[in-house]
């Protein structure tokens, strides 16, 4: 069978006409009819009524094959071509979204020598990270999570993962600028037990972390964000509907003074049930409602505080490009 023979009869049956194919497909009619001809003698059936057109039954059945046909011979001419030429190589990278910053600089420079590289990027938690790194969907993974300084992450348990840190970031309370204790240069959970917190578990941490890494036992939650987006949960904060626990690089700081000479504010001047619900947030010129304009401040803790680790994640043996992005990040 002839696939520009097929090729006419899917146009000709598409269109309804010997004209309208031969014109779709830049042929005469006398060529299109010769085309229709010579593969229904290949076949030894007719495949098209003439007056008016129309498929028969037998055309109808080979319609149905047609496309996939058509389309296989497609991806087999454009696979072989591609081999042909200079070897392409793929990476693909999954990233939990606190560490993407750090990601796009370095597979930027990665990517610079390698024009031809076919890159694919997942944002996912930390436990989608590792699995799709050991079930081998992603050649690296950039993990993170809430650890007691200086102890690795705890990974989910999902077979042979190799592990290397790459940063810890300081954490810090996350609260809406109107918060009483958003002028403090440090808190104590021990503050903030009785305050209202938002459980996310894909883009900071489950609040289940929380309380096994830090101790305190005494937190809740009064939302839960499934969220992958760093932004919707710091609008959240910022709207005040709850504190949440992030790394304090990516928190603007608040106001480093006291009332009064330069101290601190005394732990109990200030109701820590939850965020203030007045003259707090900033607005732009729109007063209208939920426009939150400023960002949360981020307070650091004291005492031992935890940490945000992020590690690079991978198995077996890494392509030239994933060698490359792994060395880069001290792999």
């Amino acid at each position: 069978m002839d696939p520009q023979h097929l090729r006419t009869f899917v146009g000709v049956a598409t269109a309804g006409s010997f004209s309208a194919a031969a014109r779709e497909l830049g042929y005469t009619q006398s060529a299109v009819s010769q085309q229709i001809a010579a593969l229904e003698a290949d076949l030894g059936v007719v495949l098209l009524h003439r007056r008016p057109v129309g498929v028969t039954e037998a055309g109808a059945r080979l319609l149905e094959h047609a496309g996939p046909l058509l389309l296989r011979l497609a991806a087999a001419r454009t696979d072989v071509t591609r081999a042909a030429g200079a070897p392409s190589e793929r990476l693909s990278v999954a990233t939990h979204a606190l560490a993407a910053d750090r990601l796009a600089p370095v597979l930027a420079d990665v990517l610079a020598g390698r024009p031809r590289l076919d890159v694919r990027v997942v944002v996912a938690g930390t436990a989608a990270v590792a699995d799709g790194v050991a079930r081998g969907e992603f050649d690296l993974g950039l993990a993170v999570g809430l650890a007691t300084p200086g102890d690795p992450l705890r990974l989910p348990d999902v077979g042979p993962v190799r592990a290397v840190g790459v940063a810890a970031d300081p954490a810090a309370v996350a609260l809406p600028r109107g918060h009483p204790f958003a002028r403090r240069t440090g808190l104590r959970l021990a503050d903030l037990v009785d305050a209202r917190w938002i459980d996310a578990p894909e883009v900071a941490t489950a609040m289940a972390d929380l309380r096994l890494v830090t101790g305190e036992l005494r937190l809740r939650a009064h939302l839960r964000y499934d969220g992958a987006d760093v932004a919707g949960l710091l609008a959240l904060v910022a709207a005040g509907q709850g504190l949440g626990m992030l790394p304090r690089r990516l928190l603007a700081a608040g106001r480093r003074h006291g009332p009064a000479g330069g101290e601190d504010l005394d732990p109990h001047d200030a109701d820590t049930r939850g965020p203030a619900t007045s003259g707090g947030a900033e607005h732009g010129g729109d007063d209208s409602p939920g426009t939150v304009r400023a960002d949360p401040i981020g307070v650091p803790l004291l005492g031992p505080a935890p940490e945000f680790r992020t590690e690079l994640l991978w198995t077996g043996r890494p392509g030239p490009a994933a060698l490359a992005l792994s060395r880069a990040f001290g792999g």
